[in-house]
């Protein structure tokens, strides 16, 4: 059976808060003693930020065989829907008055062991549910993934592999993300690659630069910095001094070559880019700044499926996927193991004959000097209006240097006239989530605002 934690030694570093170690024997100290204050027999949600305590209540979990809830959204109706659909439902939570309404457990440390204590890392079963990741479904409706932990560990162990190639050494790695441990994406690279690979968990959970470097700053390296397209843009914009870093993970948006290379020029290290989904958990990456073709991790094939609609199907299947799951994505395959992403199924735009992706137009604007970030909205159901006239994406552009005929001149060098957006918004900021992405109901909602301003 799998072992909760890979790390051999009980003195040895298992995360690091600041400014202080914590090891691998105040870990399993920690995890026994939550699992003692878990309620029998029923899910909780793990709802802690600080990345340590995740890690805790995620080995009680485990020992108690429970699994944890992992929402894609936290807010109070949400877990209020989820306590709804599972009686007893708990929220484990760094500090009172984070549950949402749910009946609370709040994260406890327990007793600082002795130096002698035993050290008896648990083994747990491989086919146990480890956790259920949830997306949001396209009713919103929250739709769970169940994890077992076996497969959960080759992820971990795979991703683990990779990692150790680019670091090019065996010592203990620290791992600060920008991502909340409760996307699956923070939820294997930020506690799963480090606790089943002798790496260190940064219990921080940084999001503005400055923060990001003085997370960074206080950790001991070799350092990696899991991370996402929005958040390493800005850091890059920051111009802000970093301790050396050893190597870049990133996810949850497509990555401009051009930021790729930038990140790896800024912050002294190699970027991986890692492709996945909260159905298949990662599975492929690629170095974005030496090529477009994504590698596959071990064992993992990815398969054209028959056509449906005339639209191109594809899915993934082995190593740590549990059984063959479709994917979203449009691929163009080199290979079982090698591909190239092309953009989303939900992504694709069909204007006048022509055929593209929201991706490449977000990337292209994205690149145009002077833009701090942009989004484009095309509704679903985006069709002509009663007079013919065809419906074009409305773009969302955070660009204080740039109005709208500098923005449509440099647009229009980049993009095929039929994908050229109107309206364009000017706003402040656009309303990412804590893991730098932008939900289709957030856009959705901005674009009502923007058509239906409100005046004071």
């Amino acid at each position: 059976m799998p072992a909760l934690i890979s790390h051999r030694s009980p003195q040895a570093l298992m995360a690091w808060s600041r400014g202080r170690g914590i090891t691998a024997l105040d870990y399993l100290t920690a995890v026994r003693h939550m699992a003692a204050r878990l309620p029998p027999g029923a899910p909780v949600i793990n709802l802690c930020s600080r990345r340590h305590h995740f890690a805790v209540v995620l080995g009680a979990a485990l020992l108690r065989n429970v699994p944890l809830l992992l929402p894609s959204t936290r807010t109070p109706e949400m877990l209020q829907r989820l306590g709804q659909r599972y009686p007893g439902l708990h929220a484990v939570v760094d500090a009172p008055g984070d549950g949402g309404g749910l009946p609370q457990i709040v994260f406890e440390r327990g007793p600082i062991p002795a130096a002698d204590a035993p050290f008896e890392v648990p083994d747990i079963a491989g086919e146990q549910i480890a956790a259920y990741v949830f997306t949001s479904g396209s009713t919103g409706e929250p739709v769970p993934h169940a994890k077992h932990w076996g497969p959960l560990v080759q992820n971990a162990q795979g991703a683990g592999r990779r990692v150790r190639e680019w670091l090019r050494t065996d010592q203990p790695f620290t791992v600060t993300g920008t991502v909340p441990p409760q996307h699956m994406y923070g939820f294997e690279s930020t506690v799963l690659l480090p606790l089943l690979n002798e790496g260190v968990i940064d219990a921080s959970h940084p999001f503005y630069p400055a923060d990001i470097a003085a997370a960074l700053q206080d950790t001991p390296g070799p350092r990696v910095l899991v991370s996402t397209p929005f958040h390493l843009r800005t850091l890059v914009e920051a111009q802000l001094a970093v301790p050396p870093l050893s190597l870049l993970l990133c996810a949850t948006a497509p990555l401009a070559p051009q930021l790729a290379r930038q990140a790896e020029d800024a912050l002294g290290a190699p970027l991986l880019e890692i492709y996945g989904s909260t159905e298949t958990g990662q599975i492929a990456a690629r170095r974005c700044a030496a090529g477009d073709l994504w590698q596959t991790f071990d064992g993992i094939e990815v398969q054209a499926e028959p056509m449906l609609d005339g639209e191109p199907r594809f899915s993934a299947h082995g190593g740590h996927v549990e059984g063959v799951v479709p994917l979203s994505d449009v691929l163009e395959l080199q290979s079982s193991t090698r591909f190239a992403l092309l953009g989303r199924h939900a992504d694709m735009v069909n204007i006048a004959g022509k055929r593209t992706s929201l991706a490449y137009l977000n990337h292209q604007i994205n690149s145009i000097p002077g833009v701090v970030d942009a989004a484009l909205y095309w509704p679903q159901d985006a069709v002509q209006d009663a007079r013919g006239h065809i419906q074009r994406p409305v773009a969302f552009v955070v660009a204080p240097a740039l109005n709208e005929t500098e923005l449509q001149h440099a647009m229009r060098a980049r993009i095929d006239p039929a994908f050229l957006p109107r309206p364009i918004h000017f706003v402040p900021v656009l309303p990412r989530n804590a893991a730098g992405k932008l939900p289709q109901q957030a856009l959705a909602e901005l674009a009502q605002r923007c058509h239906h301003p409100t005046h004071a």
